[in-house]
């Protein structure tokens, strides 16, 4: 386009354009002759980027000074068919049913032409290219041409058949003209949809089975079908129904879920007694109904044929538990009933034998052919096997058959409480004040039985001793109390054993002496006894005594043994005479001395020289008979006294003087206390000279403190301490 102003013959004018396109992005699409005003296009053109632009033209002096008003240009791109058509998506996925009618919708593709859609360029259509499988015709299906829409345009779909069909759709432009407009393709995946247009069919018209009686959850028969239609869906799951020949209902038909298999199965225990067979005919359909005009096939139903097989039943009693009403105290032997049971195989020849399982008294007898049931022992409704009056026992029934069977019956005896029990006084013990009208003992009594074999009971006094009825008195407070208290003014305090008869209210009644041991003492002003009063009162009997007694002169025995015991070994121990002087007899003391060695002399010596010498020559080149004081001489050892364990104060002495005799015997005993022989050194010895020692018995020792030692050390005293006039 070129723009001109009217006034550039009068100056000379400048022309610029502003906008999209020229100073704004996209920038310099557009550019302007300044001078003779052409606009032109730099660059080519997209209409699918940018379809239109809109600019302002400008108009100046060559100052910049506005010579018009801004015009505005509007720029429009002109379509070019440069676009092809573009599915939404590559694969479109639909589905149909089967046997649809011609018509039926199916799926809609689409596609898309960036060109304009108001021009050809932009106006898309649609068509079929191919269709696989051809089958049963080559074009099952038609689209539209401008919405795409996918329908069937013929009859004859079937899943059994072809289960997918792949359609290949062209879109192209420019209204479909192939010559000049561009195309485009995708892929049509249409899934044929089952219906349950197959019904199952038994694969065989009967079946058979067999199952032992009493048994349950058995599968007797499995059941096989077909059906043609889609496994694992509603349309091909099986249904199975019995429709006749079980009215009790012992059976039911499951479907197994991975082979559709229907097990015929036990639910309730079938008696070979009452049916040997059942003839079952069982129908089967699907989960789902069968398709609008699609028919039952015959082959939808079927007979099966159920054996029943005969098993060893065991015997059972008819009533169970069985009860029975007896009184109490029946004789041993009698009859109580027939505890019978019954066999169900009746087509078996067999016997059934009865036998106790659990009797905890061991009270009862079975006969073992019959049931009949009769008493070993007495039975006692106060036993403690008894619980609420009922006393229950098991028997079994066992047939001989193969292998026996057994059955259980429990046998219950209601027993009737007669009046076999007197009645005991209670309490059996308690006490009273000396003086009557102080207090009172309040009596009751106690039966086994039950109503009306108990109270109210009767209490009375015995007419013997006379003492009895002279000291005491009853009086009745009610059916089941009554009071003991004292007739006379003053009882001495002591034990009273009180006889009372107690009478119950049975038929015939029963009655029982009873005694309660009374303890009589003397009462404080509130009626309680005293404390002297109780221990008064609580007396001693005769054995009590004699008892006490002769503990006392057992005690006072021993004591008077002890003491002899004692003075004679006083005795003894004075006695016996010491083996040496008293004075001298120090066993009784304890010595004790400040210094274990000789003194600060003795430690400057090497007396080793003495014990171990370098050379053993000498040894062994002495005389007969002659030994060193270090040498352990060779030969028999005296055998020195054994102590006895315990030993008498008497044998002590004994002791000491066979040990001293040993002691002096013996050669190999330590040189302490007898006589030493020492050998000659001879001139070679490496032991110093004993000499060495400096002993010396030189008189400037005072000894004289010796006498202030005591009579222990008198001898010293008298040996060294009289100077040198000893």
């Amino acid at each position: 386009i070129q723009i001109r102003s009217d006034k550039d013959k009068e100056i000379h004018i400048r022309y610029s354009i502003t906008g999209v396109g020229a100073d704004q992005p996209p920038m310099e699409v557009f550019s302007i002759d300044p001078v003779s005003g052409r606009m032109y296009v730099t660059r080519p053109m997209d209409r699918e980027e940018r379809a239109s632009y809109h600019l302002r033209a400008h108009a100046v002096d060559m100052n910049g000074n506005k010579v018009e008003n801004p015009i505005d240009l509007y720029i429009y791109v002109i379509d070019m068919n440069d676009n092809r058509p573009e599915f939404i998506n590559q694969v479109y996925n639909g589905s149909v049913d089967e046997g649809s009618k011609p018509g039926t919708y199916v799926m809609t593709v689409t596609a898309n032409d960036a060109d304009d859609s108001t021009t050809a360029n932009g106006m898309v259509r649609y068509r079929i290219v191919t269709q696989t499988p051809q089958s049963p015709s080559q074009n099952m299906f038609t689209i539209n041409s401008e919405t795409g829409d996918i329908v069937t345009v013929a009859a004859g779909l079937d899943r059994e058949k072809v289960q997918q069909y792949i359609v290949i759709v062209q879109a192209t432009d420019m209204e479909g003209n192939l010559n000049y407009g561009l195309s485009n393709t995708a892929t049509a995946i249409i899934t044929v949809t089952d219906v349950n247009d197959n019904p199952p069919e038994f694969t065989t018209s009967t079946y058979s089975g067999e199952v032992p009686e009493n048994r349950v959850e058995v599968v007797v028969a499995n059941l096989t079908v077909m059906d043609r239609d889609q496994p694992h869906s509603p349309n091909w799951n099986a249904v199975y129904r019995i429709i006749s020949g079980d009215p009790s209902g012992h059976f039911t038909i499951r479907t197994d879920p991975v082979t559709n298999e229907g097990m015929v199965t036990v639910v309730k225990a079938v008696d070979y007694e009452m049916n040997r067979a059942f003839m079952l005919t069982v129908m089967v359909s699907n989960q789902a109904p069968l398709a609008s005009g699609i028919q039952m096939s015959f082959q939808s139903t079927a007979g099966v044929t159920i054996s029943v097989m005969d098993v060893n039943e065991a015997p059972y009693f008819p009533t169970n538990h069985k009860l029975i009403r007896l009184e109490e105290g029946v004789p041993t032997g009698t009859v109580l009933t027939t505890f019978s049971a019954v066999d169900p195989d009746r087509f078996m020849q067999q016997a059934v034998r009865y036998s106790k399982l659990s009797d905890p008294a061991n009270w009862l007898n079975i006969n073992a052919t019959n049931g009949q049931i009769t008493t070993a022992a007495v039975l006692d409704r106060e036993s403690d096997y008894i619980k609420n009056n009922v006393y229950e026992a098991t028997f079994l029934a066992a047939d001989n058959g193969i292998p026996p069977a057994s059955g259980t019956g429990t046998l219950q005896i209601y027993l009737i409480d007669i009046n076999d029990n007197a009645p005991e006084l209670l309490p059996k013990e308690a006490q009273i004040c000396e003086k009557p009208n102080l207090n009172v003992i309040n009596i009751t009594a106690a039966d086994a039985d039950i109503d009306p074999n108990v109270g109210p009971f009767v209490f009375e006094l015995p007419s013997v001793p006379s003492a009895v009825r002279k000291n005491w008195t009853i009086t009745r407070l009610n059916g089941d109390y009554a009071q003991l208290s004292l007739r006379i003014m003053y009882l001495e305090a002591g034990v009273y054993d009180v006889p009372i008869i107690v009478t119950d209210s049975g038929n015939p009644p029963l009655y029982n002496t009873s005694v309660i041991k009374v303890k009589v003492c003397p009462c404080d002003e509130n009626g309680d006894c005293t404390t002297i009063g109780a221990v008064a009162a609580a007396g001693l009997g005769t054995g009590a005594i004699i008892a006490i007694l002769i503990c006392i002169i057992i005690l006072l025995t021993m004591v008077l043994l002890f003491v002899v015991w004692m003075k004679r070994r006083e005795k003894e121990r004075h006695t016996k005479q010491l083996l040496i002087d008293p004075e001298d007899d120090v066993r009784d003391n304890i010595l004790k001395y400040d210094e274990e060695g000789g003194g600060e002399e003795d430690q400057d010596y090497d007396l080793s020289q003495l014990q171990q010498p370098e050379t053993m020559d000498h040894v062994l080149n002495k005389a007969p008979g002659v030994r060193r004081v270090d040498e352990r001489p060779i030969g028999a050892e005296p055998q020195y006294p054994v102590r006895p364990v315990i030993p008498h104060p008497g044998d002590i002495g004994d002791f000491i003087n066979e040990g001293l005799r040993a002691a002096d015997n013996d050669p190999t005993a330590p040189p302490y206390d007898s006589l030493l022989v020492f050998d000659y050194e001879g001139s070679g010895s490496t032991a110093g000279s004993v000499s060495s020692l400096n002993s010396s018995s030189s008189g400037d020792q005072d000894y004289d403190y010796l006498n202030d030692w005591g009579p222990r050390f008198k001898k010293l005293a008298d040996m060294y301490g009289g100077g040198e006039e000893d």
